[in-house]
């Protein structure tokens, strides 16, 4: 018994110890530009789609990479935000569904990611989507309301926040999470996630501000961000909303699940673009 309390003294720092990492580290830990790597492993060019190189430069500065892909004949533009590991080479099967889908794509790398300057924080992100969307409207002259939000799993924060800046035709939350310290209560379950969580993405919270028809997106089968969450998000959205359910992991599900998943993403453009 003597022991007890230097062991009780051993078992308080050693979680004080593992908190105070997990909230330095957790940048590292969340936005994964170089999981698989920055450099850029392939072109649309490489799928037979014309594209652009797009440079960006975001309020602060930052120069930010992207392409930007027409389709033949174009019903609108797709700004698509991607997820947090990987870069915009990584993403080019969702290209072509857009494609498919005669939706024109501006994809960009977020900050420290692929051909991006800079280093990844929250209000970079944000930073970074504003930049992407006056690019679209300012540069480009594309109407707001020929614009569809896409974003999946952590693109999805971010494409929210930006749908309660401007008001898009539409937006597209694909497996997505209800915020990041729901997720730090998903993945230790044992830490003091409110305390130690400095990613916050309120996506549930932005869900419930956004003013334009809503698709949620996601797989029951999703193995990091739990179904539960998109039917949350899309509680939290308060009208105009649909939810398309797919079958498959968290990265692979739009493509396991394409034969339910393209005529869910035509079926939805259709209805917030077409007349």
């Amino acid at each position: 018994m003597k022991f007890l309390p230097g062991l009780l003294y051993l078992a308080a720092g050693v979680y004080l110890l593992l908190s105070l990492a997990l909230y330095l580290l957790q940048g590292k830990m969340v936005f994964l530009a170089n999981m698989p790597g920055r450099a850029l492993t392939a072109t649309p060019g490489d799928f037979g789609l014309e594209f652009e190189d797009v440079s960006i430069t975001t309020g602060d500065g930052e120069k930010l990479h992207g392409w930007y892909v027409p389709a033949i004949r174009s019903r609108g533009v797709v700004l698509f935000f991607h997820g947090n590991a990987g870069n915009i080479s990584h993403r080019l099967d969702s290209i072509e569904i857009f494609h498919q889908l005669g939706m024109d794509t501006l994809i960009i790398d977020y900050r420290g990611y692929g051909q991006s300057s800079g280093k990844p924080t929250e209000q970079g992100t944000y930073l970074d989507a504003e930049a992407a969307w006056n690019y679209l409207v300012d540069e480009r002259g594309v109407a707001t309301n020929r614009i569809v939000v896409f974003g999946r799993s952590l693109g999805g924060a971010i494409g929210a926040w930006l749908g309660t800046q401007h008001t898009p035709a539409a937006m597209i939350i694909e497996s997505s999470f209800t915020s990041g310290i729901d997720m730090a209560r998903r993945l230790y379950p044992f830490l003091p996630a409110r305390l130690i969580t400095r990613l916050r993405y309120p996506v549930a919270e932005y869900a419930s501000r956004l003013e334009c028809p809503v698709l949620v997106v996601h797989s029951r089968d999703d193995e990091i961000i739990p179904f539960a969450m998109g039917q949350s998000i899309y509680a939290a959205v308060p009208q105009r909303k649909s939810f398309l359910e797919l079958r498959g992991d968290h990265n692979g599900g739009f493509y396991i699940s394409r034969h339910d998943y393209l005529p869910g993403l035509d079926t939805f453009i259709k209805s917030v673009l077409e007349p």
